[in-house]
């Protein structure tokens, strides 16, 4: 028998990142990756990209931030797109649906911003359940897991290949 995830909270909402979510943004992160979230290849992108605020979401319960995703734009060779990351969701609310809502909002408007495709590094099998799929081809700055690397591209968007770069 499989248990399912409890649906989230009718009282969550979804809203644009806003400048003065920072504080309780960087605690979530803190909590959620710790202090070795400053080493991973995943930050080496964030440090040559732009912020996409307009393509970020935080997930708020009774006033309370407990999940957000951040994108950036990059390249990867010549092709813009932007990179998912980081995903965070707090603890009590894992596996309750806060971090696939995040993903499909993220993607959503995205998709509707016209961008390409959105990069990230993460769990196939997770990440697949939200049309992510092998994105072998893109080089991230500093050493990662082939397997790890995704892509859900949007139309007509081709194999991504090339160093992800700044835009």
């Amino acid at each position: 028998m499989s248990v399912q995830p409890l649906p989230p909270s009718p009282a969550l909402t979804l809203d644009l990142e806003q400048p003065q979510d920072a504080a309780a943004i960087e605690a979530l992160l803190d909590r959620a990756f710790g202090p070795g979230r400053f080493t991973k290849v995943s930050e080496r992108v964030r440090e040559l990209a732009e912020f996409a605020p307009e393509l970020s979401f935080c997930a708020w319960e009774d006033g309370r931030l407990v999940g957000v995703v951040r994108q950036w734009r990059v390249a990867v060779g010549e092709t813009p797109v932007v990179f998912l990351g980081p995903l965070a969701v707090e603890q009590a609310q894992r596996s309750g649906g806060v971090g696939g809502l995040l993903v499909e909002r993220a993607c959503d408007a995205a998709a509707a911003a016209g961008e390409t495709a959105v990069l990230l590094v993460g769990d196939a099998p997770y990440f697949g359940r939200f049309g992510f799929g092998p994105a072998r081809q893109a080089r991230l700055p500093g050493p990662v897991d082939p397997r790890r690397v995704l892509a859900r591209r949007f139309g007509e968007a081709g194999e991504l290949a090339g160093p992800v770069r700044p835009r």
